[in-house]
């Protein structure tokens, strides 16, 4: 099984996780003298199934992107670099954001708000971590697709 293969049916366990709780919770009560639609008990064993493999998946995923080396990084060290160039760009999103507010003033006696930062250069900034960012995606998910996952 190949890595990207792995982390596929992680996420689909993982959804099918949230509609197993979901069905749980909707037929662990019923009026008396009814029966539920489905039965908790069955779906209860299912879940636990569900969460079995959810974590045996996650320890080999993990263990495949720490062993992983691509471009002198191992994976793990790959995704941490994504995950903050995400929280950087998403930051700056922010803050050009709200830099670029204009307040609309009724007369020339009002108080005129202006940015103290460079939208511009944040711009430039946000645009280059955007780059990075979609080639370091690009970079993992071609070895997700070359690599194989360690099973033991």
């Amino acid at each position: 099984m190949k890595l990207a293969e792995a982390l596929q049916e992680r996420a689909d366990l993982n959804r099918s996780i949230e509609q197993l709780r979901s069905r749980i919770q909707m037929n662990v009560l019923v009026q008396e003298g009814e029966k539920p639609a489905e039965d908790p008990q069955r779906l209860i064993k299912e879940l636990e199934e569900s969460l079995a493999r959810l974590e045996e998946l996650i320890c080999k995923i993990n263990l495949t992107n720490c062993k992983t080396v691509v471009d002198g990084q191992t994976l793990t060290e790959l995704i941490a670099k994504k995950d903050v160039l995400k929280l950087r760009q998403s930051a700056l999103r922010d803050i050009i954001y709200s830099a670029s507010q204009s307040t609309h003033r009724a007369r020339n006696t009002e108080i005129k708000i202006q940015p103290v930062v460079s939208v511009e250069k944040l711009q430039k900034q946000s645009d280059a971590a955007a780059k990075q960012l979609r080639l370091l995606e690009n970079q993992i998910q071609q070895a997700n697709w070359l690599t194989d996952l360690i099973e033991s």
